[in-house]
């Protein structure tokens, strides 16, 4: 699986309660918050679930912050706890953050919604081809991800290492561990996440200004709606490096160095606290309520909130219209996951920050606690479920424990404990089923149904999934490992090609391109390699499976079979699970811990 952002979902947010805010600030019930409530329990238990070192978070209610707590610890050594002031990458958000600052500049008359962008860069420039004949590269396009331009998101730098400037970035030059940023279809065409188009922002806005960019949006954002503890500035001066969270990657290892640099801080360099991205939010409520408080006039800001594609806007993804309008944007960086969400008219929000890149549904959960606690009405609150478990044994959910293409390109894992089944998500557990039967599972917190259908002979091929009125087949991809052995290998030649395959997928360019044995999806998908591969040394095959004919695709090409190995690399206790075509060639890999 390649590197990608993990774009989280701006999550629904409905409210009927009318929006009395009149300024931008922290309520006195932040002051008095002592006492451990409800919603503190519920955060430290899925912390501790799911081992995440640390929480920041902040909550909006009637248009102001009346809720911010930091909980657990900076990192896993558990000596500096987290407090409200801890900083942490907002990732994604910083696009959202960046975007105002960009509108900025458009009501000055700088900048341009539809203009050539071309027309304002002057240190690089979009490079011209055959998509660019008729359409144009335009700030409303990088805005709404609408552009064509090339690079969904960036790996970071190591704190030690070298920094590529902007240009390097988007030329895809070293010391950049990115493609090159380019125009791959019409412009307006199609929608497409990338990280990449804003980058190109970032270079007009530096352009245009003659200011570095940490110090345009200090100036026009951040200092105006008073993100007081708030930096673009990569690397973080040595005052502002002593009060940052540690990152964590999906193994709950420290990031070497702390964190990685973002050079990219238009898409991804951010660094701040959700009660400072919550006073984001909340000037935008006020400014679209046409109260003080925001640096975008009414009319801007309505415009940042319309769909332009994919219910993308101009820095923030919307859902609804009228009272339900809500707005938000998810973030990952290296070891930092981040979400904000918050109804456009409501005065409601939440702006949730972890230290860990975790793939599980735990921010979600967070959430959805958040909305539970403060009784935002309208809002789709989960609320558990009283299950009746029947008694059921090991044997006879054995063939059940094991991967399944959830999604396309998203795995889920199950494994049975103590007569229940636990989904996995980064080795640890996430959602508990119950079982109604021997074959039947439902979860404790949600409408969601399991169902396993054995054949003659116990195999298990696939289960059926059911949400509501909704349900569809899940196909098997494999086993789970408990200490796995490795086997005699039939086709050491294969097994030496496919080695050769995934050391090139992990270093992306040029290898990637030319390396035989790699579907041509693959090829595009992997331009930036992943560093999930980095450090491999070697394979040794310990499974193989035959899964043709069950449904899975990666990258465009159907699989026909997938070939776990042990994976010989810096990192211990790791497999590789190689998915391959029906002539042999590789379209996808996933690098897991059991």
């Amino acid at each position: 699986m390649k590197y990608t952002f993990l774009l989280l979902a701006a999550i629904t947010l409905q409210s009927q309660v009318a929006n009395s805010a009149s300024e931008i600030g922290v309520s006195n019930q932040v002051k008095s918050e002592i006492k451990a409530d409800s919603l503190d329990i519920f955060i430290e238990s899925i912390m501790k679930k799911r081992q995440v070192p640390g929480l920041s978070l902040a909550v909006i209610q009637d248009g102001k912050i009346v809720k911010a707590k930091g909980y657990g610890f900076t990192d896993k050594t558990g000596k500096v706890p987290v407090t409200e002031s801890t900083l942490f990458l907002a990732g994604s958000i910083s696009k959202s953050v960046s975007a105002a600052g960009a509108l900025f500049l458009v009501e000055k008359g700088k900048l341009s919604l539809d203009e050539d962008v071309n027309n304002k860069l002057k240190t690089w420039k979009v490079p011209e081809n055959e998509f660019l004949e008729d359409k144009k590269v335009t700030l409303r396009g990088l805005l709404s991800h609408t552009t064509g331009l090339t690079v969904s998101g960036f790996p970071g730098y190591p704190a030690a290492g070298s920094i590529p400037s902007v240009v390097q970035i988007l030329d895809g030059t070293p010391p950049a561990n990115t493609g090159p940023v380019r125009v791959d279809f019409v412009p307006g065409s199609q929608w497409r996440y990338s990280g990449g188009g804003y980058t190109v922002m970032q270079q007009m806005i530096i352009d245009v200004t003659g200011k570095s960019f940490p110090a345009f949006m200090q100036e026009t954002v951040l200092a105006p709606i008073n993100m007081r503890e708030s930096t673009f500035a990569q690397p973080l001066p040595a005052d502002k490096a002593r009060l940052t969270a540690t990152a964590h990657t999906s193994d709950r290892a420290m990031v070497e160095g702390r964190w990685h640099i973002y050079p990219e801080m238009a898409a991804a360099g951010l660094w701040t606290t959700p009660s400072d991205l919550a006073r984001f939010a909340i000037s935008i409520q006020n400014g679209l309520a046409g109260k003080a408080g925001s640096v975008l006039s009414q009319s801007m800001i309505k415009q940042m909130l319309t769909d332009q594609k994919n219910n993308d806007g101009l820095g923030v993804f919307v859902e609804g219209t009228g009272k339900n309008l809500r707005f938000g944007h998810g973030g990952r960086d290296e070891g930092f996951d981040a979400l904000i969400t918050a109804g456009a008219e409501t005065g409601q929000g939440v702006v949730i920050m972890i230290n860990a890149n975790d793939n599980s549904r735990m921010v979600g959960q967070v959430l959805n606690a958040v909305a539970a606690h403060y009784h935002w009405e309208g809002f789709p609150v989960s609320k558990p479920i009283q299950r009746i478990a029947a008694s059921v044994t090991p044997s006879q959910t054995a063939a059940f424990e094991g991967r399944y293409e959830l999604d396309n390109n998203r795995m889920i894992a199950f494994q049975f404990e103590n007569n229940r089944l636990y989904s996995l998500t980064d080795n640890l557990p996430d959602e508990e089923f119950v079982p109604l039967s021997p074959t039947q599972f439902a979860s404790t917190d949600r409408d969601a149904i399991v169902i396993f259908t054995p054949d003659a002979n116990g195999k298990v091929t696939d289960f059926m999934w059911k949400t509501g009125n909704d349900q569809r087949k899940v196909p098997r991809i494999g086993p789970l490992f408990s200490n796995p052995k490795t086997i005699s290998d039939p086709t050491p030649g294969r097994t030496k090609q496919i080695e050769v395959a995934l050391n090139a997928m992990g270093k992306g360019g040029k290898m990637v391109e030319e390396t035989p044995g790699i579907a041509d999806g693959t090829r595009r998908s992997f331009t930036q390699g992943t560093r999930d591969l980095l450090g491999m040394k070697s394979i040794q095959l310990v499974h193989s499976e035959n899964v043709q004919g069950r449904g899975i695709q990666r990258h465009g090409s159907d699989v026909s079979e997938i070939v776990t190995y042990r994976l010989l690399a810096d990192k211990p206790d790791q497999f590789v699970l190689v998915h391959l075509t029906a002539a042999g060639l590789v379209t996808d890999c996933d690098v897991v811990r059991k």
